[in-house]
């Protein structure tokens, strides 16, 4: 990551030379994109790194929600770095127009990071399928859902940075055609307008987690059936999960024992029942099972009822 950070950093600059000497609203855009998805990069990384610190005493549960932490603010860096200065610049350019230079130097850079653009994408591309295929479900639905928001980042980015190269080339050749920097301006709005649309769906995955999102339904219903199936298990009255990163996630479960069951046949209960939940979901990293009478129990106790 560090080096196609650095990668996207001298591109930025090329395209910003190229924008000058073309005078093209569009590679100056294009400039900015990069410049953002650089800063997203080195985020990103941080993310990774922090993330991945044991737990300690401060932190019982790790520190896996820092990585959306970051790679939340990647997403407004997309959004202050990319989008708000294409909207801007392209606003700027079709009210008080540009003079067009030569475009063969833009169009020379807009190739070669249009190649190195796609050899990235193929790279995210590939290990978001191959995830999605070792989690036996369709790429789309993983790549909609899934907690590992730097890879969704990555893709996105990528596919945003081939569509806006696209833009700039045809608001170049636009502007070359007509001798008007009408094109030109209306590329950089439309490249503006994508970076928003990326910096809002990451912004919005990495805030739904950071808030706390559960397991999916079908990995809930599965996680009841499994407790409910361990010996000395009547019901499970209650079942909380939480996503806590891309391979950590937390199961915490009110469950009623059966009453004549002992201390220690309820002890090995739930180391059972812990070790058949990792070994369904190896995501799970953390099992708490509460002993907790059933609602026939609690009435013979005259208990009230749980809300």
């Amino acid at each position: 990551m560090i080096v196609a950070a650095l990668a996207n950093l001298g591109i930025a600059v090329a395209k910003a030379v190229a924008g000058l000497i073309s005078g093209s609203s569009a590679m100056l855009s294009e400039a900015a994109h990069s410049v953002a998805d650089t800063v997203t990069e080195v985020l990103l990384l941080t993310a990774l790194k922090r993330s991945g610190k044991p737990a300690d005493e401060d932190h019982p549960l790790g520190y896996g929600p820092e990585r959306y932490i970051w790679a939340l603010l990647a997403a407004v860096a997309t959004f202050v770095g990319g989008a708000v200065f294409s909207l801007y610049d392209g606003v700027r350019t079709l009210v008080r127009g540009e003079d067009l230079g030569d475009p063969l130097v833009s169009f020379l850079v807009l190739a070669v990071a249009f190649l190195l653009e796609g050899f990235s994408l193929r790279t995210g591309l590939r290990q978001a399928r191959g995830a999605a295929a070792r989690l036996r479900v369709p790429f789309r639905r993983y790549f909609r859902r899934t907690p590992d928001t730097a890879v969704k980042a990555v893709v996105m980015e990528d596919s945003a940075a081939l569509v806006g190269l696209l833009l700039a080339a045809g608001g170049l050749l636009g502007g070359r055609l007509t001798g008007s920097g009408v094109y030109d301006g209306v590329a950089s709005l439309c490249i503006g307008a994508l970076l928003l649309y990326v910096a809002w769906v990451l912004g919005r995955s990495n805030a739904e987690l950071l808030i706390g999102r559960p397991l999916p339904r079908a990995a809930r219903e599965r996680i009841r059936a499994l407790l409910v199936d361990v010996e000395h298990i009547e019901a499970v009255l209650e079942l909380t999960t939480l996503v806590q990163g891309p391979d950590a996630a937390l199961v915490a479960a009110k469950v009623d024992f059966r009453d004549v069951s002992s201390a220690a046949q309820i002890e090995w209960a739930c180391e059972r029942a812990e070790q058949r939940l990792r070994e369904e979901f190896p995501v799970i990293t953390r099992v708490y099972l509460d002993p907790t009478p059933g609602f026939a129990q609690r009435r013979a106790e005259g208990l009230r009822p749980r809300p």
